[in-house]
């Protein structure tokens, strides 16, 4: 089975789905919230083990307290994919956007992290 995960529909039968959970739930912009997700889960792993407040999160990231709280929860709310990617930056990530030619009908978009020990 690839990245995709099998799950029974509500007539029993088990459907293969999309690897984008907001795509199989029909969410406009499933794409642009897939990234989200994953910037935002970028940034969860940072600051969980931080040591940090969150309200001292929230002055390196030019946020209110309840804003770092969404992010410790995962939840990416109302901040933009570029929004998430200068908060990247200010907790001491690079972040690389690359553009390369696709062969399929439509581009995609992606994260991929890369750990560095």
């Amino acid at each position: 089975m690839s990245q995709s995960k099998k799950r029974r529909n509500q007539s029993g039968r088990i459907t293969e789905g999309s690897g984008n959970v907001f795509a199989d739930m029909g969410l406009p912009n499933s794409e642009q919230e897939l990234i989200k997700a994953q910037l935002t889960l970028q940034i969860y792993s940072l600051l969980k083990d931080s040591g940090k407040t969150q309200a001292e999160i929230g002055k390196i990231l030019g946020v209110q307290q309840p804003q770092v709280s969404l992010l410790l929860r995962n939840r990416s709310g109302n901040f933009s994919v570029g929004r998430l990617m200068e908060f990247l930056t200010a907790l001491r990530q690079d972040v690389e956007i690359i553009v390369r030619p696709t062969r399929k009908e439509h581009g995609a978009l992606s994260v991929v992290s890369a750990q560095v020990e």
